[in-house]
């Protein structure tokens, strides 16, 4: 079910990607409160999401402050995560689904179903999508079995943008949101077939191919940086050595 908390997540997040808030600056509740048409409890939850996702740092002072990071440091965090759901993808598909895993797999790709319905993507529907993402890639590395696989993927979704659905704000600031989603969604039903049919190598390779989005995305971010467009904070701060180094 749709929560405002991820309605308000989505928000954050596209902001950040926006430039809306320069590195270092603090975040302060009550004027983001009201930009976003919500109560303080709900934005201070998304806060404390972001942090774990390496976007935002806790203040000493109380609070939350912007960070800073480099094209490098989220590039690297997102091809670390497309190798670690590949092996749970191989994983998933030689052990086979145990009982309850395949309805579950086709409840969460229903639900993304109903999100991308309609003609247009709302920002309604963007949260519905966000939420079965999350759940997506979620079941796919805990139903592999392997703890320490898990417990990897839990350190690197704390990188800047590594988490499952980190970069999935770049679909709407691209003005054709839902056919990039169509496309993801796409992916994620490939990737379960291939899994029913114990395609272990198949079903790892979609799984990094899967990733190759988010580095799409990012990459369209980086040219809006160079032609003075809207992005997040850190894409401007990009050394141009650094940028070189990573493209």
């Amino acid at each position: 079910m749709r929560s405002q908390q991820s309605r308000i997540l989505v928000q954050l997040r596209d902001l950040i990607l926006k430039g809306a808030f320069a590195p270092g600056e603090r975040l302060a509740e009550i004027p983001i409160s009201a930009r976003l048409g919500a109560s303080r409890t709900p934005v201070r939850l998304a806060f404390s999401t972001l942090e774990q996702e390496g976007l935002v740092a806790s203040s000493p002072g109380g609070g939350f402050v912007m960070r800073a990071f480099t094209r490098k440091e989220i590039d690297d965090a997102i091809a670390v995560r497309g190798v670690l759901e590949g092996m749970a993808a191989r994983l998933l598909a030689e052990n086979g689904l145990a009982p309850g895993m395949k309805e579950a797999f086709e409840e969460c790709l229903t639900a993304g179903d109903s999100a991308l319905g309609g003609d247009a993507l709302s920002l309604d529907g963007y949260a519905d999508y966000v939420e079965m993402n999350d759940r997506f890639h979620e079941m796919l590395v805990r139903f592999c079995g392997n703890a320490a696989l898990q417990r990897s993927i839990e350190v690197n979704s704390r990188l800047p943008f590594a988490a499952a659905s980190a970069t999935l704000p770049m679909h709407p600031a691209s003005g054709d949101g839902r056919r990039w989603l169509l496309i993801t969604h796409h992916q994620h039903r490939t990737l379960v077939e291939a899994i029913q049919r114990r395609e272990g190598t198949r079903a790892q390779a979609l799984a990094i191919e899967h990733v190759e989005v988010a580095r799409m995305n990012l990459r369209f971010a980086y040219e809006k940086a160079r032609e003075g467009a809207e992005v997040a904070p850190a894409m401007r701060l990009l050394a141009p050595s650094e940028d070189r180094e990573s493209a």
